[in-house]
């Protein structure tokens, strides 16, 4: 099979034959149709020092997919060959404590589709049953492929009730910008989302944010008082990872505010503890979805809502075929547009 291959630790990758992979006896085997492209691919190509310490090559990287199951193994109970499906990343030890508690997300043994074992850039990829998540077979396979990354933005999002309330999001990526979609669709009040990049900014408004503030150019409190609001933000959302996006959110949050974190900080963050003391704000950490309330959520959410889904679709800006990899990762890189798409079956 045609894959995207790192062979050693060293930048870059390669678009090769590999053999294709072999299906456990509770394992299913995937035709590959879609995949996104996720910041963590840009940084094993990279080969940064966060690649270094986590990968072990060689590797067939990718984790956000959507394809058709082709074979099954013997102990494979309900998903069907024929069945158009995408996959749970993460992989879990069952056993742990949190596992047998069902709180499989928490796993301490988690092992990474394409970071620790091989992914999806490729033509077939192979996952356990249990990690496999059946879709309508009527399902776009674009919007199919970013359901990974769609479920951190429902995991974030729906981590505190949200009806009614004033929801400010830092960073106007394509989880950042997903987020927003499900706050609007959910019921929040006020959609504030922040960013410095023009275009990003400008889907955000397409997507029915009430401000997409530039933080370059001017500050949250000011995009508050724009609102009319006297109280500051009961819900933070806290996407960028970027050192300044979270003491501006304290900042800018109501006593009793709540704040869930899924960017992953690029260095230290400085936080004014006594303010997080004194206005008793809640800060919770986000990784991946819950398994599988998040992808429960999201189906339905998706199924009952066409503006949403609608929404959610306008997030993937970008569409090359996998034989154009280079260029699909040039423009996921430059961080200009929304969700960028691979499409396995030009190759």
């Amino acid at each position: 099979m045609k894959a995207l291959y790192k062979p050693g630790p060293q930048p870059g990758f390669e678009l090769v034959e590999r053999p294709e992979p072999v299906a456990g006896p509770d394992e299913v085997t995937i035709r590959v149709l879609r995949t996104g492209l996720c910041g963590t691919d840009l940084h094993i190509q990279a080969w940064d020092a966060w690649a270094q310490s986590e990968i072990r090559t060689p590797l067939i990287p990718g984790h956000e997919f959507f394809g058709e199951v082709v074979a099954v193994g013997p102990a494979v109970r309900d998903v069907r060959v024929g069945d158009r499906v995408s996959g749970e990343g993460h992989i879990v030890c069952g056993i742990c404590r949190n596992c047998r508690a069902g709180r499989r997300q928490m796993c301490i043994r988690t092992l990474s589709v394409g970071v620790h074992r091989d992914g999806a850039f490729a033509e077939y990829v192979v996952l356990p049953e249990s990690n496999v998540w059946v879709h309508p077979h009527d399902l776009d396979p674009d919007l199919g492929a970013i359901f990974d990354p769609f479920g951190n933005a429902v995991h974030t999002a729906l981590s505190f009730p949200m009806v009614g309330e004033d929801v400010l999001i830092t960073g106007a990526g394509p989880i950042g910008l997903m987020a927003a979609a499900v706050a609007r669709h959910v019921g929040a009040r006020f959609v504030v989302i922040t960013d410095v990049s023009g275009p990003r900014l400008e889907l955000a408004r397409r997507l029915g944010v009430d401000q997409a503030v530039d933080v370059s150019a001017t500050t949250v409190a000011q995009a508050q008082r724009d609102l009319g609001m006297r109280e500051g933000f009961d819900i933070g959302l806290e996407m960028s990872g970027h050192p300044s996006a979270l003491p501006d959110m304290i900042a800018n949050m109501n006593h009793g505010g709540r704040i869930a974190m899924l960017g992953l900080p690029s260095q230290q963050i400085t936080v004014d503890w006594a303010k997080v003391v004194t206005h008793m704000l809640t800060i919770k950490g986000i990784y991946g979805r819950e398994m599988f309330e998040t992808w429960y959520a999201m189906s339905a959410m998706l199924a009952s809502g066409p503006v949403l889904r609608e929404r959610v679709s306008s997030v993937i800006t970008d569409r090359y075929a996998a034989s154009e990899w280079e260029q699909a990762f040039e423009a996921a890189r430059s961080g200009r547009g929304g969700k960028v798409v691979l499409d396995w079956t030009e190759i």
